[in-house]
């Protein structure tokens, strides 16, 4: 299964919704998809979307899902790679009012270049990344949140 998580900001990311949308009525995506669509107005018609689940609900489809298609925000990234799930990460843009700023395709990068997870920008390097993530050998996501917290209860031992 392919789960779509947009995130809960109140930006839409109608493009990456079309895109799928379009891919799957071409038959190139016969996987069940489920999406998370957030504050997002298109409506898919050959795929399931809800604006928001349910805690248990999203971490259930997280679970369920082989591959996460997401907007490149840190928390989607990291609450599908903490999962080990495969992750395509397709960053919002400004100039589509997806976001305020372009600060998504900093955040991306970084995660491509240490082999987390890969891009996609368009339709088309969608469609390649989905083939290509299946087989993929990405890099073992570890988070680092323990040393940050040793580090902030050092800090306060010695204020």
């Amino acid at each position: 299964m392919i789960f779509i998580v947009l995130g809960s900001q109140k930006f839409q990311f109608n493009r990456l919704l079309k895109y799928v949308d379009e891919l799957v009525s071409e038959n190139k995506m016969p996987e069940e998809i489920i999406a998370q669509s957030g504050y997002s107005d298109y409506i898919p018609k050959n795929y399931k979307a809800t604006s928001f689940f349910s805690q248990d609900e999203f971490r259930r489809n997280i679970d369920k899902a082989d591959i996460i298609i997401t907007h490149a925000g840190t928390g989607a990234i990291i609450t599908a790679l903490k999962k080990k799930k495969k992750v395509i990460a397709v960053p919002r843009l400004k100039k589509y009012g997806e976001h305020v700023d372009d600060h998504q395709l900093q955040i991306v990068k970084n995660f491509v270049q240490c082999n987390f997870i890969f891009e996609a920008k368009d339709k088309i390097t969608l469609f390649n990344r989905i083939l290509a993530v299946k087989t993929h050998q990405f890099k073992e996501f570890k988070s680092n949140n323990s040393e940050y917290i040793i580090t902030i209860k050092d800090f306060l031992k010695h204020e």
